[in-house]
């Protein structure tokens, strides 16, 4: 599981609870570079196909690496998780039998300066996950003082997001605001001291915020859980790993409200997160939360 570099979060609780449902076809939501793909047909019988989903093509060049002993078993789509159903419909596949998501963002894009996630060095002010609609510098420099408050605060928590969003606006008066680094000075000089010297990065939070709103990943998650059970076959399941409160929030209250309906049972009362042995072998680990349901039929 460590090709290319890639450690898949969560790989054994998910296996062990998609595992039952490994029979005919499995949905990989986020393929990304293919670690948890390629754990799940590892384990799932020879006639067990999967279906690759990512809207990032340089991904799935390397998924399409790392998964080729699997042969025609394997085929990957450029395209939104939110698109489920029209991927199944193209690929001739009425219902799955496993299905994941993993929502966190694949960590090669932290490391390319290029893609604009990361204030740890400096690169252009995109975050676009698939390369296309406005990037994170055109709502830097185009939305209203308070709609950058509301988003810094809404997506990233942030508590000093009116500091921010109008330190932005002063900012790009004079001047718009192009590369990450200038944004993660101009937040780093917009907070009061002491949120200087906390653990994270001052910045952290608002970069998060940012990087929702122009993925629309919050609207994106909604649209895909509301696919969720109608695309599951009986005993199908479905597992999905989220990396922050918002995420979870929302995949634990449909999931509740799957179950109410009686169309699920939830497999994870509270979900399951990284044990000691996979925090000391992949730090990303840490804030992984795993939730599973079984469809009911």
């Amino acid at each position: 599981m460590e090709d290319s570099g890639h450690l898949p979060v969560l790989a054994e609780p998910v296996c062990r609870l998609l595992g039952p449902a490994l029979r005919d076809v499995v949905v990989d939501c986020t393929v990304g570079l293919g670690g948890h793909a390629q754990a799940l047909l590892d384990q799932a019988g020879p006639n067990c196909r999967l279906i690759g989903i990512d809207l990032d093509e340089d991904n799935l060049r390397q998924a399409k690496l790392r998964l080729a002993r699997f042969g025609s078993r394997v085929r990957l789509f450029v395209a939104n998780f939110a698109d489920l159903d029209a991927v199944l419909h193209e690929a001739g596949v009425e219902a799955a039998d496993a299905l994941l998501a993993d929502l966190g963002v694949c960590s090669i894009h932290f490391d390319r300066p290029e893609r604009g996630f990361s204030f740890q060095s400096d690169g252009p002010l995109d975050m676009r996950l698939g390369g296309k609609g406005p990037t994170a510098a055109d709502l830097a420099n185009r939305l209203g003082q308070r709609e950058l408050a509301d988003i810094i605060w809404r997506y990233g928590q942030e508590r000093y997001s009116r500091r921010i969003a109008g330190a932005i606006v002063r900012r790009r008066a004079s001047e718009p605001l192009a590369r990450t680094r200038e944004l993660a000075e101009l937040i780093e000089q917009a907070v009061p001291p002491a949120a200087r010297r906390l653990k994270i990065h001052p910045a952290t939070r608002t970069f998060q915020a940012f990087r929702i709103a122009v993925n629309d990943e919050l609207g994106n998650l909604e649209r895909l859980l509301g696919q969720v059970v109608s695309r599951l076959g009986p005993q199908g399941r479905a597992a999905i790993i989220s990396f922050h409160s918002l995420e979870d929030r929302l995949v634990k209250r449909s999931f509740a409200e799957m179950a109410q309906q009686g169309a699920v049972r939830i497999l994870t009362p509270k979900p399951l997160g990284a044990d000691e042995a996979e925090l000391q072998r992949n730090p990303r680990s840490r804030s992984a939360k795993l939730r599973a349901i079984e469809k009911i039929g």
